[in-house]
């Protein structure tokens, strides 16, 4: 019989093998997904970054202008996250650069072996 507590019984042992048979793909997706949160989440830092820097940057009197650019850049990023901020100046333009690590699953390992670049620029302000 087709619908007897026999074949029920039988057929629970291919759920729990077909259940295994699935759990590593499941757990591979998984950490493959959080992987690109992790990306996603490192390029809005980058350009965040780049934004606070030139902003402090164009706001700083002119010979202070790389210092501050560079600590404010750096500022807001949390330490899991480590990178460089270049400051440039010149022809009344300040442009910030931001290169981050990503990290590999967990924020505060190690990273991965490239970078996300983030880039910034605005007009210098007057300062009287």
């Amino acid at each position: 019989m087709r619908g007897s507590p026999q074949a029920a019984r039988r057929d629970g042992g291919q759920v729990t093998v077909e259940f295994l048979g699935m759990t590593p793909v499941i757990l591979v997706t998984l950490v493959v997904l959080w992987q690109l949160v992790l990306v996603g989440y490192t390029f809005s830092l980058a350009g965040n970054a780049a934004d606070e820097a030139v902003r402090a940057g164009t706001a700083a009197s002119p010979g202070e202008r790389q210092g501050a650019c560079r600590t404010a850049g750096l500022d807001k990023l949390p330490d899991a996250w480590s990178g460089e901020v270049g400051c440039a100046t010149g022809g009344g333009y300040v442009r910030a650069t931001v290169d981050l690590r990503v990290p590999v699953l967990f924020p505060g390992a190690f990273g991965l072996p490239f970078t996300v670049h983030g880039d910034a620029g605005a007009v210098e302000e007057e300062t009287d």
